[in-house]
């Protein structure tokens, strides 16, 4: 995680880098009119991104790029597995809510990982874009960040997708479960 691993050797450098690029080649359709080359001199200009990368793809996300912002130059990356991403399950939303559970606490809270990894948390409009490129979490459902308004409650947002519809739900933000994890997304 961030801050224990500084940076990847040569050997999970290139590793990494070539297993991004046979996803993005495989799925081309997430990201119709970029250029991997173009994405490859962002991640050796800037090969702290890859940090987080690693992560995602340590702990099941298998990251892709799914965007460029037009105004930054930014290449967007998101968990693109089918279900959340297994190394991130049974986690409460954050660590307010972990504090507070008194009995059967999980290991962490969402946004402590996203922290530790350097990842955000997908908003609910990204998850939205994130279901027009496939059929994610099916079985599964994913953290997803949620407004002040709603925490300030107790509460906290989740998604999946039913149905061939995509789903926001809420819970206690304390709560956790086997089946529900965290996407997240990563900008280079």
């Amino acid at each position: 995680m961030k801050g224990a691993k500084l940076k990847l050797s040569p050997e999970q450098r290139e590793r990494l880098l070539a297993v991004l690029k046979a996803r993005f080649d495989e799925n081309m359709g997430r990201h119709v009119g970029l250029a991997w080359a173009a994405i490859e001199a962002k991640l050796e200009a800037g090969p702290e991104k890859l940090l987080p990368l690693d992560e995602m793809e340590r702990s099941g996300g298998e990251p892709d790029v799914t965007g460029r912002d037009e105004g930054t130059g930014e290449y967007i990356f998101v968990d693109c597995s089918k279900e959340s991403p297994a190394g991130r399950r049974s986690l409460c939303y954050d660590r307010e809510a972990l504090d507070a559970r008194k009995q059967n606490k999980p290991k962490s809270s969402a946004l402590d990982v996203a922290a530790l990894m350097g990842v955000e948390l997908l908003t609910e409009e990204q998850y939205r874009e994130l279901q027009k490129l496939g059929e994610f979490d099916t079985k599964t459902s994913s953290w997803i960040r949620t407004p002040a308004k709603i925490r300030d409650l107790g509460g906290a947002l989740f998604c999946d997708r039913r149905y061939d519809t995509v789903f926001v739900y809420h819970n206690g933000a304390d709560s956790y479960y086997a089946a529900r994890g965290f996407r997240g997304a990563v900008r280079v």
